[in-house]
């Protein structure tokens, strides 16, 4: 998922050149640990709802207490932000992420399903707070002409994360998703096994986790390097009042519609390759086929970005969005591999929504711009919202009928994409 999320409008002033260049190698680590671990979560998906023998709904509740955290903590994020300053900003939410991902270990223990959902939403509140901080301040690490190539170098990594760690994931995670049926296990064994089992996940976690402590060391460092920094506090009513434009209020709804759409698809993948309709993959082999729905993301941005330059941005969305949803058309039309692969390919297509619907809805807001972001920021609550929804459809049918729930948000984006074509803002 792109990641265009800053919400200060004073960048911070420009660092030593040495300093920058080895803060510029530092943030764009962040954002590949990022995107991979938001991404590790379509891996969890079947690997808990096998162990807690949980319908898709409550499986989708994962994606619900990791992305309510947008909701949540965006704002507080700025406001904190706005007093500490970017780079300790960064320490902050890297020390948040740091719990979180430690408290996978209780959770796996206990083997508590509850436990997961908790340390989920931790690691995400981190993750909200560096995103909040990351891209003005790398923004700021060097010349500002080369500014706008730093951060697409960056989210190409967290493209890259997203990649990545989905393919590694499958194989430390999924490799005993179906070995054992909890069914068939005694009640008083039960607990014993949830933890033997949870603790695979727990490992992972914790190797991320002291990653993530290195790297918070390392910019605690650094903090007194960088010149004073300050960034502008923006509130809550600020932005509520833009939605009074309908430009805007189109473009919250459309990026809220974007990220529920590629959030469901990426965490029923698993379960939908699975099916003997489709691939008929096992969990482990499935999972690693994340890669792809990720990757052709990753791909389709270099692409996006060559015919974003070329192409009106708003016609060029509509057509991304209009691809996709025949896509996922085709897919639950169909079967075999026609099916698994057509599904896989939207990614490819939901490459450049992120980055076009975000530009696009704060074009021409100038100093509005920070209050519009927010909102933006506060849109990609959708990833906890429309999962869940998709989720619950899946249990009352199919995997494949669940899917339309992802071809309506994509309509959705197809007439934002027009709407913003036709217009522009006063």
């Amino acid at each position: 998922m792109g990641n265009q999320m800053g919400r200060s409008s004073t960048p911070p002033t420009s660092a030593p050149p040495t300093v920058a260049r080895s803060l510029v190698w530092l943030v764009i680590g962040l954002f590949f640990v990022w995107g991979g671990a938001t991404s590790l979560n379509d891996v969890l998906i079947p690997k808990l709802k096998g162990l807690f023998s949980l319908s898709y709904a409550e499986v989708m509740l994962t994606q619900f207490a990791f992305f309510m955290a947008y909701a949540i903590v965006s704002i507080p994020a700025g406001t904190v932000i706005a007093r500490i300053g970017y780079v300790r900003g960064l320490v902050l939410g890297l020390v948040i992420m740091v719990i979180g991902a430690l408290l996978f270990w209780p959770a796996a223990s206990a083997g508590v399903y509850g436990g997961f959902l908790i340390a989920l939403f931790i690691l995400a509140g981190g993750i909200t707070i560096l995103q909040v901080a990351a891209n003005p301040l790398i923004a700021s690490l060097g010349d500002p002409a080369g500014a706008s190539s730093r951060l697409t170098f960056a989210q190409a990594f967290n493209s890259l994360g997203t990649t990545i760690f989905p393919y590694i994931g499958s194989m430390l995670i999924l490799g005993s998703v179906a070995a054992t049926d909890p069914a068939t296990i005694a009640p008083a064994a039960l607990p014993a096994f949830r933890s033997a089992e949870g603790a695979v996940v727990a490992h992972i976690y914790l190797g991320i986790a002291v990653v993530l402590a290195i790297v918070a060391a390392i910019f605690w460092s650094l903090r007194r390097s960088l010149p004073t920094e300050t960034p502008d506090e923006v509130g809550f009513m600020d932005s509520i009042r833009l939605l009074g434009r309908p430009r805007i209020l189109f473009g919250v709804v459309a990026l809220f519609a974007y990220v529920g759409a590629e959030v469901s698809i990426g965490s029923l993948l698993v379960s939908y390759l699975e099916q003997p309709t489709t691939l008929a993959l096992n969990a482990q082999s499935a999972g690693k086929h994340l890669s792809f729905y990720w990757g052709g993301a990753m791909v389709g941005r270099f692409i996006g970005a060559w015919l974003l330059a070329r192409i009106s941005p708003g016609k060029l969305l509509a057509t991304f969005a209009t691809v996709a949803a025949a896509l996922v058309l085709v897919s639950i039309g169909t079967h075999g591999g026609i099916a698994g692969w057509s599904m896989i390919a939207v990614g490819l297509f939901n490459s450049i929504m992120f980055p076009t619907i975000f530009s696009l809805t704060l074009q021409g807001l100038g100093k509005k711009t920070p209050e519009g972001s927010g909102l933006l920021c506060m849109a990609i609550v959708g990833g906890a919202i429309v999962p869940l929804l998709t989720g619950g459809l899946a249990d009352a049918s199919t995997v494949a009928t669940a899917m339309i729930i992802p071809i309506i948000c994509y309509v959705i984006i197809v007439a934002f994409g027009l709407f913003a074509a036709k217009t522009k803002e006063a």
